[in-house]
């Protein structure tokens, strides 16, 4: 991790920084994802760096990575509890955004499960 130099709002925002880290927090708050769904919501990430800042996020304890036992073998992608908790103050971000900056919120859409 970036040095914080002592500062606990300087280590968050080292934690979650990167071009991809903050909608990967934000879509995986609505669902967990697997890696091709989630680059499916990132619109111009490459996987490379997609796998880059899971990585990442996962050494923060932000996401965990879980591999289920199949071929090819699926690897599905949730918040932690401490990524859950991300989630509230990233809705106030939103909220400010909207407010303030006339952005709306591009909430996603998942595809409904299939019988």
């Amino acid at each position: 991790m970036k040095n914080h130099h002592g500062c606990p709002v300087q280590g968050t925002i080292n934690a979650v920084s990167g071009k991809w880290k903050i909608l990967a927090i934000w879509h995986l708050g609505f669902s967990p994802q697997r890696f091709a769904q989630l680059r499916h919501l990132l619109p111009g990430v490459s996987e490379k760096v997609l796998t880059a800042q899971l990585r990442q996020l996962e050494a923060d304890g932000i996401v965990s990575r879980e591999i289920t036992n199949s071929s090819p073998p699926q690897v599905t992608y949730s918040l932690t509890r401490a990524g859950r908790e991300l989630i509230e103050p990233m809705s106030v971000l939103c909220a400010w955004g909207t407010r303030h900056l006339g952005i709306q919120p591009n909430l996603p859409s998942y595809p409904k499960a299939q019988n």
